[in-house]
């Protein structure tokens, strides 16, 4: 038993790194690991933050680059069917990014999704305790339509702790539309559609993301600020989806509709 940042934490550190490993090999393989809660049952959140950072550690050793982060869970259903009470985060790598309107090989992924949400670009070096509405949005430069893959590489059913360890499913980004200045509309009434091979799968609007989608950004400063860590300029963080997830299979294109902040999409071949 470890102690981190005054949470107990179950696993060691030889644990930690196994975890990060079983991780690594199974996106590498695309192909779904057992539920990590299932081999450490007693693992905790603290446990699965670590197992991501080592994730991310390695990754970056390996030459990935660290642009900014993702904020999941973000309505209070998906909070209350993961049995916790607060989003939670994972890092988005360069490798990640994908061009709009651009092809990705479905055989790249495990069991690949989509959703539709908001990027917001950090504009100023961003640190918490503390942040709130207000300081997020003087903070971000500029908002962008944006797509995100979430790729789980834990087979279901996961518990919150599989989630957190698995960088929260992350494994592309696409953004695209017109940019926007925060102050320019109202962001909690910016609308989504999602199609499917022209055909409609999801709607919602920003509000859906914490009542207002800059305080996924402000939740999230305030969350790593605890770890001394900072978002800096030029990060890319997504707040969290406002649609549920759609599922891609090979040959779909993916479409999102921002009304008048227009679109962009991708292809599974």
């Amino acid at each position: 038993m470890q102690w981190t940042l005054g949470v107990i934490t179950m696993l060691s550190e030889a644990d930690r790194k196994q975890a990060a490993e079983i991780l690594i090999e199974a996106g590498r393989a695309r192909r779904q690991t057992p539920q990590l809660s299932s081999r450490w049952p007693d693992m905790t959140i603290e446990d699965a933050y670590a197992v991501s950072s080592e994730v991310a550690r390695r990754k970056q050793e390996a030459g990935a680059k660290i642009i900014g982060h993702k904020v999941g869970l973000t309505s209070k259903a998906m909070q209350r069917s993961s049995q916790i009470d607060e989003p939670d985060f994972g890092y988005l790598f360069d490798y990640m990014m994908i061009q709009d309107g651009g092809k990705v090989a479905h055989a790249d992924y495990c069991k690949p999704r989509v959703e539709i949400e908001l990027a917001f670009i950090v504009g100023r070096r961003l640190q918490g305790p503390g942040v709130g509405l207000v300081d997020a949005l003087r903070a971000t430069e500029y908002v962008v339509p944006a797509i995100e893959i979430v790729d789980a590489r834990i087979q279901d059913q996961r518990k919150i702790v599989d989630t957190v360890s698995d960088n929260g499913a992350g494994a592309g980004i696409v953004l695209g539309g017109r940019p926007i200045l925060p102050h320019e509309v109202d962001l909690r009434w910016i609308g989504g559609i999602m199609y499917r091979n022209g055909e409609i799968e999801e709607t919602g609007v920003a509000a859906g993301v914490l009542g207002h989608p800059a305080l996924g950004l402000a939740w999230l400063a305030n969350k790593i600020g605890q770890h001394g860590s900072a978002l800096e300029p030029g990060h890319v963080v997504l707040t969290g989806s406002f649609t549920r997830v759609v599922f891609a299979e090979k040959g779909d294109t993916l479409h999102g509709d921002f009304g008048g902040l227009g679109g962009l999409a991708l292809q599974f071949v």
